[in-house]
């Protein structure tokens, strides 16, 4: 995986974590060619991963710069040719990280207009998290270097709405879609505190906030972010516009 910093980050990883790393990186090593045999290595430079931010901020203006495309429609799809996909086969590098939830109508790589090995992707229901869900998030800022987490919430969010209502009438969801409004409790609590014009529009934010602080504090993950190596965000995405706004945590130049 290609950055210098890498390394130093990798020096964190103890015990379980860092065999779950190795077993996910190898994954990502080359194939000799005829032999089937993986082997150590990074792929040969190239000027997609050249240009690779390797900094918060510089990640979060590619991000960004992806999305203003998405809302003008000024699209570039960048890095989703052969040639790119032969060369992320050999290993991946991507400088951000999005947990969002699985709503059909917010896919992280189009609404940021990113390529392919760009961007690490969680998706969830009401992109509420999990102890394996937190590993996944951490697995690209521990192992490789990412630089950028993105929180992302999202307008008319049905996986709020169905667990504000479940929360407010005492009344679980069936199945396990009840784990997801129980997840989603502590947003529900701050949200009732105040009157809100649209309840579930404020849970969404709230509850997209209060997931990047607490990422941001995660003990594996606050080092990197007050070393000024990480920045988590949470952002919000309007449904209506395409653009994304930024809530909580931007990184500055």
């Amino acid at each position: 995986m290609g950055t210098a910093k890498a390394p130093q980050r990798r020096a964190i990883l103890t015990g379980g974590l860092a065999a779950g790393a190795a077993l996910l990186t190898a994954c990502s090593s080359k194939d000799t060619a005829g032999t089937g045999k993986a082997v150590a290595g990074t792929p040969s430079p190239s000027p997609a991963a050249a240009s690779r931010p390797d900094s918060p901020w510089s990640a979060f203006a590619r991000l960004m710069e992806g999305n203003k495309r998405w809302v003008d429609g000024t699209l570039q799809h960048p890095d989703r040719d052969p040639k790119r996909r032969a060369f992320v086969a050999e290993a991946q590098d991507p400088y951000g990280v999005i947990l969002s939830c699985i709503d059909s109508r917010v896919p992280p790589e189009l609404v940021f207009d990113s390529g392919l090995g760009d961007l690490f992707v969680m998706r969830t229901g009401g992109q509420v998290v999990e102890p394996v869900v937190v590993g996944s998030v951490e697995y690209g800022p521990m192992t490789s270097g990412t630089p950028l987490v993105v929180v992302l919430g999202h307008q008319r969010c049905g996986a709020v709405k169905a667990a504000y209502g479940a929360l407010k009438d005492d009344k679980p969801l069936p199945g396990n879609l009840q784990s997801i409004a129980e997840a989603l409790r502590p947003a529900y609590r701050e949200t009732v505190k105040r009157q809100h014009a649209d309840p579930v529009d404020a849970m969404v934010r709230i509850h997209t906030k209060q997931t990047a602080a607490d990422l941001r504090s995660n003990k594996d993950l606050a080092p990197l972010v007050k070393k000024g190596e990480l920045a988590v965000v949470s952002a919000y995405y309007s449904l209506d516009t395409g653009r994304v706004e930024v809530l909580t945590g931007a990184p500055s130049a």
